[in-house]
C-alpha cells in the first residue's frame, strides 16, 4: 500500500521520485563502511537481491555498486567493457541514448550511432543490417526506457538481433529495473545498468549493474578511469564481502535495503508494474478528456513517464502551468523533446492511482488558458 507523503508536494518525475516515509526514516541512523553489520548484513544482501530481481537464473550473474548518479553507473561500463580494439553501436532515440554516444566519444571509443529519431522505435531489421556489414562492432547500447519521450524500446527484439550477431549488449534500464518485468539471463543481456531513485524507490547517491559474471570477468584491466573501474569495484566487493573501494553512501545504501524490502511487500516487479500501469492509464484517460494529446502512440508508450503537448493556445505557458500545479502539491516535469512542445508526468514512486486522480483534478483547476 502506497503510504502518506509527508513532502509539500507530490515529485510525478522518472526520478529522484516520491519515496515512503519509511525509506527516508531509516537513513537517521549512521552506518560504519568497515563493519560487517554494513558491508555484509546490508551492501551484500543487496546485491544478491539485485541479481535475482534480474533473472531466475542467478547464478550465472552478479551485481556491482557504484558511487553517483545513474550516469556514472552507465560511464562505468562504457569506459570498463570496451577493448582498446572494440566498436560500440548506440541504437539512439532520445537524449539519454544520445548520452551514451557522448560517453563514448568522451572517452573516445570507436562508435557508430543509429538514431530512429526521437518518436519512433529502433529499426531492428536496421539493426541486424548493421552488425552484418560492420564486423568491427563488438558491443550495442539500447536504453529500455527512454524518458525523453516516454518510449519503452523493442528490448526483447533488439536484444535476440544483438545476441545472434554474437556481440556484447549493454542495456541502459535506468528508469525501468524494478517496474518492467525482464530476465536478463533469458534475454541475453551482458550488462544491465540502473539507479537507486528509479523504480526500486530508493533515494539518489549510487547506481548498480547486474552483469553476467563471465562477461565481467573478462573485463580486467580495460577501464578508462580509476573511480570508475567496475571491474576492480565488483573484484572489491567480492573479495570484501560487500566492501566498497573508497567512500559508499551509506544512507543511501541503508535507504535502498528498505526499497528493496517494501518492493518484496508490494508483490515484486509484476505488481509495481500492475500499479504503474494503472496510474499510467488513468493519467493518460484523464489528460485526454481535459483536452491533452499524448506524444506517443499506445504501442510504444512506457508506465514510467508521459509525454503531453502543450495546448493548441497561445495563453499556454509551461512556467506558468508548473507553478500552479505546484502550488497544488504537484510537480512536473518540463518536455525534452528537441521539436516539439511538451511536458511530462511521471507515474512511479510513491504514488497510486487516488494520487493521480488529484493531480487531473489540479490540472482542471490549473487551466487557465481555457
Amino acid at each position: 500500500m502506497v503510504m502518506k507523503n509527508e513532502n509539500p508536494y507530490l515529485l510525478l518525475t522518472p526520478g529522484p521520485l516520491s519515496t515512503t516515509p519509511s525509506v527516508k526514516r531509516v537513513m537517521l541512523r549512521d552506518w560504519c563502511t568497515w563493519d560487517d553489520d554494513y558491508n555484509v548484513g546490508v551492501v551484500q544482501v543487496i546485491r544478491e537481491k539485485l541479481v535475482r530481481l534480474a533473472t531466475a537464473n542467478p547464478a550465472n550473474y552478479t551485481a556491482v555498486l557504484m558511487q553517483g548518479s545513474g550516469t556514472f553507473s552507465v560511464e562505468s561500463v562504457i569506459g570498463s567493457a570496451i577493448p582498446e580494439e572494440g566498436k560500440l553501436l548506440v541504437l539512439a532515440n532520445g537524449a539519454y541514448g544520445q548520452r551514451l554516444a557522448k560517453i563514448a566519444d568522451r572517452l573516445r571509443i570507436p562508435l557508430r550511432v543509429e538514431d530512429s529519431g526521437e518518436t519512433s522505435p529502433p529499426d531492428v531489421a536496421a539493426l541486424e543490417r548493421t552488425l552484418r556489414e560492420d564486423p568491427d562492432i563488438t558491443h550495442v547500447a539500447l536504453v529500455h526506457g527512454e524518458t525523453t519521450t516516454g518510449m519503452l524500446n523493442p528490448l526483447t527484439e533488439v536484444a535476440a538481433a544483438v545476441k545472434a550477431a554474437g556481440r556484447v549488449l549493454i542495456v541502459d534500464a535506468m528508469c525501468t529495473f524494478g517496474g518492467v518485468p525482464l530476465d536478463v539471463d533469458q534475454l541475453g543481456i551482458d550488462f544491465i545498468i540502473s539507479s537507486a531513485n528509479k523504480c526500486i524507490q530508493g533515494v539518489p547517491g549510487f547506481g548498480f549493474i547486474v552483469a553476467q559474471r563471465d562477461a565481467l570477468a573478462a573485463i580486467e584491466g580495460r577501464a578508462r578511469s580509476l573511480s570508475l573501474d567496475l571491474f576492480d569495484q565488483w573484484k572489491t566487493m567480492e573479495e570484501g564481502k560487500g566492501k566498497w573501494r573508497y567512500t559508499s553512501p551509506t544512507h543511501t545504501v541503508r535507504a535502498f535495503a528498505q526499497a528493496l524490502a517494501e518492493l518484496e511487500d508490494e508483490g515484486g516487479i509484476e505488481a509495481r508494474f500492475q500499479r504503474y500501469t494503472q496510474n499510467q492509464k488513468v493519467l493518460s484517460e484523464g489528460m485526454a478528456e481535459l483536452g491533452f494529446r499524448g506524444l506517443l502512440p499506445a504501442a510504444t508508450q512506457s508506465p514510467i513517464i508521459t509525454a503531453f503537448h502543450f495546448p493548441d493556445s497561445p495563453d499556454f505557458e509551461f512556467k506558468r502551468f508548473y507553478a500552479l500545479l505546484k502550488e497544488r502539491g504537484f510537480v512536473i516535469y518540463p518536455g525534452k523533446v528537441t521539436d516539439l512542445n511538451t511536458f511530462r508526468i511521471g507515474t512511479i514512486g510513491d504514488v497510486d492511482e487516488k494520487a493521480i486522480e488529484n493531480l487531473l483534478k489540479a490540472i482542471k483547476e490549473c487551466r487557465y488558458w481555457v
